[in-house]
């Protein structure tokens, strides 16, 4: 099983070289102010520039008015859009018109009622990011480094198209990866020393223990096979 990587809010090129060097198939940068992954977009599109082609480019936006968007897309020239705010299934319609770019929308998960808040966005969404909720007084709506509870998402209907993010790091990722038997995971947090600051060497180990976590479940995957043709 090949795990999808989104290593989001970069903001330097040894970072952005590091992960598509491991593996990464999305590099996320962030627009958001509030924000200590906040990047300009001129100095977003230069660092893309590197790796364009080499993985999904992805901007982050919170909410954003069309003028953000138009001044991003520009810098930038993302392959995909993430809508991270509060948009409406008739806002995400409408941005999907303008840019003609593929939207992944992100979803704050606390409880069971949570996950019904994708319903109005299928059909509409290419894909779901789904995070923790934030903790009281974080003005931040992901990348405080937060989990939810991944058995929720046994209730997910198999169609959906998901990646996993909330609180991912080299510690618990094989954990969440058997317990959501998700085939695509975000993280921010989970690899940095300090908010917006990223480590290359948790960035080392966070693909380690994806691979690690690939290999155990390939097994168990293999063993079930036997067990079912005996």
């Amino acid at each position: 099983m090949k795990t999808e990587v989104k290593i989001c809010g970069l903001k330097t090129a040894e970072a952005v070289d590091r992960a598509v060097t491991l593996g990464a198939s999305h590099v996320g940068f962030i627009f958001f102010p509030k924000s200590p992954r906040n990047i300009e977009p001129d100095d977003a599109g230069r660092l893309a520039e590197r790796i364009r082609g080499k993985a999904k480019i992805v901007a982050v936006t919170v909410d954003a008015d069309n003028d953000d968007l138009d001044e991003i897309v520009s810098a930038l020239a993302p392959d995909m859009l993430q809508l991270h705010g509060e948009e409406s299934p008739e806002r995400v319609l409408n941005i999907k018109a303008v840019y003609g770019l593929p939207v992944i929308k992100a979803l704050s998960i606390r409880d069971a009622d949570d996950l019904r808040r994708i319903d109005p966005y299928i059909g509409i969404a290419d894909r779901f990011l789904l995070d923790a909720k934030p903790p009281k007084g974080s003005q931040l709506p992901g990348g405080n480094g937060v989990s939810f509870d991944w058995r929720l998402l046994e209730a997910l209907d198999d169609t959906v198209d998901y990646m996993l993010s909330g609180g991912l790091s080299a510690d618990n990722l094989a954990e969440a990866l058997a317990i959501s038997g998700t085939k695509a995971i975000d993280t921010s947090s989970g690899v940095e020393s300090a908010p917006g600051v990223k480590d290359l060497t948790r960035m080392d180990a966070f693909f380690d223990a994806v691979r690690r976590a690939e290999t155990v479940l390939e097994k168990m995957a293999s063993k079930r096979m036997q067990l079912q043709g005996e």
